[in-house]
């Protein structure tokens, strides 16, 4: 039994709530239990300069804490002089997942910026950043469409991303802080709607896993993205 009560196959409570910032032309609150991140979508009528009369577009990401998204307070990035290494790997991982399932010829030259500010963290943020990223991402999509800016919308698949981890030597779906913070082993997979790999993140922290034990992790992963994918598909249905 997980501290939680849930079983090992069992995500934690999602919400999904797109059209949350007013001004943005996507946006999602998203909630993974008490994990609780602001995603937004910002269209841009131009390209970055190496892309530029190639006629393919670009999505990139922005990630951050909010000082009291944790247990602490911790410093803004901006006052400490500079992002973390953590924070430039996360929002490079968000960035690489949306282009995973879009086809950036249909964009076109056009870019959106996807921005995730974390305002409650109880671990999972960068898992849950991907998944509310697709929301706020279709979102501006169906914007375009309707500003006849595109044709149709872009995306090739959708996308989700779920931890999972090894604790107390059996493998669970969906890390809170509390078993992330003391699991043998952790991972964080990033999967198509179709159950193509976009980016596997695994780590052993106290001692070398087999493959069983991965291939376990795996089937969890597969889980986890099937119940976000009809969170997902539920939530753009209300939009």
């Amino acid at each position: 039994m997980r501290h939680s009560g849930r079983a090992v196959d069992e995500m934690r409570a999602i919400d999904l709530s797109p059209g949350f910032a007013k001004h943005a032309e996507g946006s999602c609150l998203v909630k993974f239990g008490d994990t609780h991140v602001l995603v937004t979508a910002t269209y841009e009528a131009r390209t970055p300069p190496w892309l530029r009369d190639t006629g393919k577009g670009w999505i990139t990401a922005e990630y951050g804490m909010l000082p009291r998204s944790t247990h602490g307070r911790m410093n803004r990035e901006a006052a400490r002089g500079g992002q973390s290494g953590r924070t430039q790997e996360i929002q490079r991982l968000i960035g690489r997942s949306m282009r995973a399932a879009v086809d950036l010829e249909l964009l076109g030259e056009h870019q959106i910026r996807i921005d995730c500010d974390v305002i409650q963290a109880d671990g999972g943020t960068r898992t849950a950043s991907i998944s509310g990223a697709y929301v706020a991402l279709a979102q501006c999509f169906q914007w375009m469409i309707d500003q006849n800016i595109i044709a149709v919308s872009p995306f090739t698949d959708s996308v989700a991303a779920v931890s999972c981890g090894i604790v107390g030597g059996t493998p669970v779906l969906d890390l809170d802080y509390v078993e992330d913070s003391g699991a043998e082993a952790d991972a964080n997979f990033v999967l198509t709607g179709a159950g193509g790999l976009v980016e596997i993140q695994a780590t052993a922290e106290e001692f070398a896993y087999s493959e069983e034990q991965f291939l376990r992790l795996l089937r969890l992963a597969r889980i986890g993205c099937d119940t976000i994918k009809a969170a997902q598909e539920a939530a753009l249905k209300t939009a």
